[in-house]
């Protein structure tokens, strides 16, 4: 099993910066890719960005050129940088974790989430 919490997460003006954290922990070993999904309230869980073991990311279109994802392979965390926020970001923010290369090929783990609020 693994677990995964995230952090990070809060209130924020559009045009804004947030970076949220995500720390595994468990049977890490079965991990390959880490990344990143949201749900809006009312709507569906969506892809944001996943990150491999190797490095390789990939992202929706939605947030390319605004948020990056990186890991620490030591520190079993990986991170989304979030800047030019936009109220159509507000979500939860779920951490994710797949034996896979991407995220998107199926998710294995999920974290709680973490609540992000962008608004004036």
């Amino acid at each position: 099993q693994v677990q995964l919490v995230e952090s990070g997460g809060g209130l924020v003006q559009p045009g804004g910066s947030l970076r949220l954290s995500c720390a595994a922990s468990g049977s890490i070993l079965s991990i390959n890719a880490m990344g990143w999904y949201r749900q809006a309230s009312g709507k569906e869980r969506e892809f944001v960005a996943t990150v491999s073991r190797s490095g390789m990311t990939g992202y929706a279109d939605s947030v390319t050129g605004r948020f990056t994802i990186s890991r620490d392979n030591a520190k079993n965390t990986v991170y989304l940088q979030m800047n030019s926020l936009k109220p159509e970001d507000t979500a939860v923010y779920f951490c994710a974790a797949s034996g896979s290369a991407r995220v998107q090929y199926g998710v294995d783990y999920w974290g709680k989430g973490t609540l992000v609020t962008v608004s004036s």
